[in-house]
């Protein structure tokens, strides 16, 4: 079994190179000299507690982790995957509030240009199934397909909602419309329990 001063040898000079980070580097982060750096990554020498904990800090892994052989690549690539999927939920926000700029955008500008208009607030109305449809998009190629039962139950409702109060706004009442939604709800409550055969 290896010694614990080889271990964290060993474990330094990963974490530095899986980072692109050369031992001056490396050095600098830490207030040492890259000689110092050096002999801890030769096994001549190993850093104190406190510089353990400094180091564990700066590459984002626990204390425990550097005193232990374990597979570094798999962490970093952990660490990595949840960097991308924080990245993707941010992209999928951004994307739906473009949605929701655009409508306030052409709320401004018809309230501007048309002064005697009253049809503006319909914007918002549309842009709520606009959103929907993102959200729906971005879930299914990133996230979870299973959430799309809801993303769509939400969508035809408030397709149906944006349908109705148009018309309202013409004074025709179109109420009897929620049926289809009340049809497709009972489709898409029917449509989750299908299973997907298992892949052997």
């Amino acid at each position: 079994m290896e010694d614990i001063k080889s271990i964290v040898a060993k474990n330094i000079t990963e974490l530095r190179l899986l980072n692109n980070m050369t031992q001056m580097e490396l050095a600098e982060k830490l207030n040492y000299s890259d000689k110092t750096i050096s002999k801890w990554e030769r096994a001549e020498s190993s850093p104190d507690i406190a510089v353990l904990v400094d180091i564990a800090d700066l590459f984002g892994v626990s204390l425990d982790y550097l005193v232990r052989t374990e597979n570094i690549e798999e962490t970093v690539k952990e660490n990595k995957q949840k960097e991308t999927k924080y990245n993707r939920r941010v992209i999928s926000y951004i994307s739906e509030s473009v949605a929701w700029f655009v409508a306030i955008f052409a709320f401004i500008i018809t309230s501007l240009i048309t002064k005697e208009a009253t049809f503006q607030w319909l914007y918002f109305v549309y842009a709520l199934p606009i959103v929907l449809i993102i959200k729906l998009v971005f879930n299914s190629i990133w996230f979870n397909p299973r959430h799309n039962y809801f993303i769509i139950s939400a969508l035809i409702w408030s397709i149906l909602a944006a349908i109705h109060i148009t018309f309202l706004y013409f004074k025709i009442n179109v109420s009897l419309i929620y049926l289809l939604g009340l049809f497709g709800q009972i489709v898409i409550i029917l449509w989750s329990f299908i299973k997907k055969p298992k892949r052997k």
